[in-house]
């Protein structure tokens, strides 16, 4: 199955608003993110493209920054000679969802909820997962759930799952320090694949930065494999 991996990340991490100005997908994000702030090309690129764009970016009070996939080493090019800097390159994980529901997830590890609990909002701040981005949490259309995850009789941490066309993708998974390399990352993980498996995904997936070594090594152990990347360029 060939899948849009942009309009998934799109669809179940939703910014506050969208709007096409040239060649160039526009992204209100209100604090959420660069993932949900950032420019991404629709197609070739003029430099007045990219003035253009810039000038309704710093409209909506939100930095210069775009995203770049594959495909987009021309414009990558020209932002560099801009003087825009690359920030927060990121790997694409997916795997079926029927390779992580094949071994039951202990009692009282994990908890779906479909609305943020106030300590899941709790964990997510200790994070750095503001309002701002639980409300991108909040914008999300389609089956989602909240994960609460416990330890030791402990709230230990917390994530998010929503799904679009067969894909169900992770965010925001977030596990308290003091309860860290307790195996909490596989079962949230595992978790999500049973849910989502239960709401009609085929496909699970997450996305992580390529700097997270630990995040990617958890993901490789469960068998996820690479299906894209992207990175973006600021100007600071």
């Amino acid at each position: 199955m060939s899948v849009d991996w942009p309009n998934i990340v799109d669809v179940t991490w939703p910014a506050a608003g969208y709007e096409q100005l040239g060649p160039f997908r526009l992204r209100q994000g209100q604090g959420g993110g660069s993932r949900v702030s950032a420019a991404s090309a629709l197609g070739s690129v003029t430099e007045a493209d990219i003035d253009a764009a810039e000038v309704a970016m710093r409209a909506m009070g939100q930095k210069r920054i775009f995203c770049l996939r594959p495909g987009d080493e021309a414009l990558d090019a020209q932002l560099t000679a801009r003087g825009y800097q690359v920030l927060d390159p990121v790997n694409i994980y997916a795997c079926p969802v029927s390779h992580l529901t094949d071994t039951p997830i202990p009692r009282v590890t994990v908890f779906l909820t479909p609305e943020p609990l106030a300590i899941m909002r709790e964990i997510w701040a200790k994070g750095g997962i503001g309002p701002a981005r639980v409300a991108v949490m909040e914008r999300a259309r389609g089956p989602k759930t909240g994960l609460l995850l416990r330890h030791n009789d402990q709230p230990a941490g917390t994530g998010f799952v929503a799904t679009h066309d067969g894909v169900a993708m992770v965010h925001a998974l977030e596990i308290l320090p003091d309860h860290r390399r307790q195996g909490l990352g596989g079962w949230a993980m595992r978790a999500a694949a049973f849910w989502a498996r239960d709401n009609g995904a085929e496909t699970l997936s997450v996305i992580c930065t390529k700097a997270n070594a630990g995040a990617n090594g958890l993901y490789r152990a469960l068998g996820m494999e690479i299906v894209g990347e992207y990175h973006y360029r600021q100007f600071v």
